[in-house]
């Protein structure tokens, strides 16, 4: 028996970092915000053990994977012997702030309960995407989303009337940026590192109350202080959109995929061909309705 699915991305619209815990993590507010950007995953049952295969030559398909570590937690909390053969068909970019590993995970774990006849509730799958990654849980749902906590703690909130017919403009310059590098790296920036609380609450609220171009201002990520300050070319990146029509732009995650907000798919390609002259073809870019 084989099973399809594909594997959305995500942008964090708002990343607010409000300091060190003591258990290592970082405690944060974050607003989220499905992309219709997908990987595909195939899951077929078949003999002992898990057979992971990757359309990307550079990812890994060990241990390291997180498609392979959601398939042996899900296999081991369902008491489930029989073996899984996975293949991942990659589209978006690695080490590129937009949870595409993540997503994959967690498509790993709805894809397998599925596959498997449901032997797991809902619950129980959040639990195990906790252990996984602090992104893991965002993905078994489809709504923009609240997170707090180390970002695993998920409040699913109603698509927002500001963003109608607004369009993302991703750019991606062809190198990733180390999560646990970026968050290394805050102590150096101490105001990064120690956000003022009340961030995500607001930007919430305009995004549910007002239109784009008021509340653009409230859209802010922390991790941009360390990833800005060693790879200034994505400050440029943002300076461009910006003074090309976007009516905010901001890094997604811990980077290094820089995001336009445009209203109008229109707007959103002339912006996407004016970067390309600017800045050449070796970047990665993608309009895609938000």
């Amino acid at each position: 028996m084989t099973l399809e699915r594909t594997s959305p991305c995500k942008v964090n619209l708002l990343l607010n970092i409000l300091g060190k815990r003591s258990d290592g993590f970082h405690e944060l507010e974050t607003v989220m915000h499905p992309v219709n950007l997908c990987d595909q995953l195939c899951f077929t049952r078949q003999g002992q053990g898990i057979q992971l295969t990757c359309s990307e030559p550079t990812l890994p398909t060990d241990s390291s994977n997180l498609v392979q570590r959601a398939a042996a937690a899900f296999l081991m909390a369902a008491g489930i012997t029989e073996g899984v053969r996975i293949h991942l068909e990659k589209r978006i970019p690695l080490a590129a702030g937009l949870g595409g590993g993540s997503g994959n995970a967690a498509t790993t774990l709805l894809g397998l309960n599925a596959l498997f006849g449901q032997p797991l509730a809902q619950i129980r799958l959040a639990e195990l995407a906790a252990t996984i990654g602090s992104d893991v849980p965002f993905f078994l749902q489809s709504q923009p989303a609240l997170a707090t906590g180390h970002g695993e703690t998920i409040q699913p909130l109603d698509f927002f009337p500001a963003l109608r017919d607004t369009f993302l403009l991703l750019v991606h310059p062809g190198f990733g940026i180390s999560t646990a590098w970026a968050y290394q790296q805050l102590p150096r920036f101490p105001a990064a590192l120690n956000g003022r609380p009340g961030r995500a609450t607001r930007l919430i609220s305009l995004l549910q109350t007002t239109n784009l171009a008021t509340a653009g201002p409230a859209f802010y990520n922390s991790l941009e202080s360390p990833a800005l300050h060693k790879y200034p070319l994505l400050a440029l990146f943002q300076e461009f959109l910006r003074d090309h029509g976007a009516s905010a732009t901001l890094m997604s995650g811990s980077g290094s995929t820089t995001l336009a907000l445009l209203k109008g798919e229109t707007a959103a390609n002339k912006l996407a061909d004016k970067f390309r002259q600017k800045f050449g073809i070796t970047c990665w870019t993608a309009v895609v309705p938000l």
